[in-house]
């Protein structure tokens, strides 16, 4: 019984790594909290993980109603997920900033960093809202909603524990060790983003196929 809730949990935390990208996020966390306290930093990594495990579950809930509202279907919200996933992608490997220079600056000059920009845009942006939606959408059951909101919640805590526990990883790979595995993430997060493109359009073919046939 709890098998399914619990591969439903893994499935989403999963889906979630590559695309939200929270391993890129450890080098601009501890470059924002140069200056503070090893317990000031870690109650932004706190507040950061519980910002983004919030601004998903709550767009994973209102998924189905934000489709049904704008009039989406899910293949058409695959295509344009897809396409923001594959400019991330393109970032990640081409190494370009995830925050625009002004963006860095400004967030030099807060003193709290956890909804923005950690949480949002660079963590929970575009595309890791698109696939909650998407995966909000395909649910069905208690068991599959269940097992993707605590999905969403398990994300949450790997991202607390990254960034609470990232500087040993800064240290033992460096800034350029961490740009490759940045890099080799991209080439497989473009991966991702040519599949949901595919997805979305198999789907909507699918859709369409038996109007055109009549």
């Amino acid at each position: 019984m709890l098998q399914p809730l619990l591969n439903h949990a893994i499935g989403t935390m999963i889906a979630l790594i590559p695309i939200a990208n929270p391993i890129g996020a450890i080098p601009i966390f501890y470059t924002l909290t140069t200056d503070y306290q090893n317990f000031e930093r870690g109650k932004q990594a706190r507040s950061t993980a519980i910002n983004v495990a919030g601004i998903l579950v709550a767009f994973f809930l209102a998924g189905k109603f934000i489709l049904q509202f704008f009039g989406i279907s899910l293949g058409v919200l695959q295509i344009a997920g897809g396409l923001i996933v594959a400019h991330t992608a393109w970032e990640m490997v081409t190494t370009k900033q995830r925050l625009k220079e002004h963006e860095h600056q400004e967030a030099l000059e807060k003193e709290d960093i956890s909804f923005t920009p950690m949480a949002m845009p660079m963590i929970s942006g575009p595309g890791a809202i698109g696939v909650v939606i998407g995966l909000s959408e395909r649910a069905k059951g208690w068991q599959e909603i269940s097992g993707s909101m605590a999905g969403l919640v398990l994300f949450g805590l790997v991202t607390y524990l990254l960034l609470a526990l990232g500087q040993p990883l800064i240290k033992a790979l460096g800034k350029n060790g961490l740009g490759a595995l940045n890099r080799v993430m991209g080439f497989f997060v473009l991966a991702i983003a040519v599949q949901l493109v595919t997805n979305g359009v198999l789907a909507i073919v699918k859709e369409a196929a038996p109007k055109l046939l009549h």
